[in-house]
């Protein structure tokens, strides 16, 4: 049941966002993630997506919601519209549009993976965003930078390793590897591409006509690598998707030995976020890295 006080609060914030009346008639759970409560509020026909949490999490929520803005604007891929964000009894909370879902059509892979690439085609003078974010519930630090691999290191891996250290995780290696990513990336001059940032088979769907839409975007510009490797990293997408990407703009040579330093930081936040299991995994694939011959 949903407090009175809440209630009023998201109806007028709907209202507002929306110039029309909107009562809530019916609020039900919906699928979500770990870290957020979702539910779907109906007023008859109109629905909207609400997810909520503690009044801590209205930073989180502000930076979803310009993230999700932000492609919106560029027209290259469909996301969920945001409509509103705010704070109101004691509770934090992110309102979208709602999508119907359905599944891939024949070509839907294809679609996603050209999509995607329009999506990366928009670009930035520098690295970094307007704005720290979050990538999960973890701060994501997005102070500019001209040079990509310098970005990576001190805004990517750095933060995560920091954060480790203060959870208890130890790796030895860490500051060599920080020191090793410019020889790592040496000779990769990537363009800054808007990317979602938190790209897995988690965040991407169909909708009921088939149009490929992602959501929980963690945006910023970066090289679109870091997209494409950790979409690859839970099992990966249909090759129909990565086939289409690449014929609508080719990957440079030396991703695939680029791809586990992009998705350490994934693993990393991973650790920082539910231990166990990553850390060690983040330990193997920094071991790894180090049998790279550029270090």
């Amino acid at each position: 049941m949903m407090p009175p006080e809440l209630k009023h609060i998201l109806e007028s914030a709907i209202r507002e966002a929306t110039g029309e009346p909107f009562t809530i008639r019916e609020s039900a759970v919906a699928g979500g993630g770990c870290i957020h409560q979702s539910r779907l509020l109906r007023d008859g026909d109109r629905r909207y997506f609400l997810k909520l949490n503690a009044a801590e999490a209205l930073d989180n929520f502000e930076a979803e919601f310009r993230n999700l803005a932000a492609i919106h604007e560029t027209a290259a891929i469909r996301v969920p519209r945001p409509l509103a964000a705010g704070r109101g009894a004691g509770r934090a909370y992110l309102i979208l549009e709602a999508l119907d879902f359905g599944p891939p059509p024949d070509d839907g892979w294809e679609n996603m993976g050209r999509s995607l690439a329009a999506l990366h085609r928009h670009g930035a003078e520098s690295f970094g965003w307007p704005e720290n974010n979050f990538i999960g519930s973890t701060p994501q630090s997005n102070r500019r930078h001209r040079n990509w691999a310098e970005f990576f290191r001190e805004e990517r891996l750095r933060p995560q390793f920091e954060l480790a250290a203060r959870k208890g995780f130890h790796f030895s290696d860490s500051e060599a590897l920080l020191e090793a990513c410019a020889r790592l990336l040496a000779g990769h001059r990537p363009e800054p591409s808007l990317l979602h940032g938190d790209l897995w088979s988690g965040n991407a769907a169909f909708l009921s006509d088939g149009t490929p839409v992602l959501y929980d975007p963690a945006a910023y510009y970066g090289d679109r690598e870091a997209d494409l490797a950790f979409s690859e990293f839970f099992g990966g997408f249909p090759q129909s998707f990565y086939r289409a990407y690449g014929e609508a703009w080719p990957l440079a040579p030396g991703y695939e030995a680029r791809k586990p330093l992009y998705n350490l930081y994934h693993v990393l936040n991973h650790a920082n976020l539910f231990g166990g299991g990553y850390a060690s995994q983040a330990r193997t694939m920094i071991s790894e890295l180090f049998q790279n011959p550029k270090i």
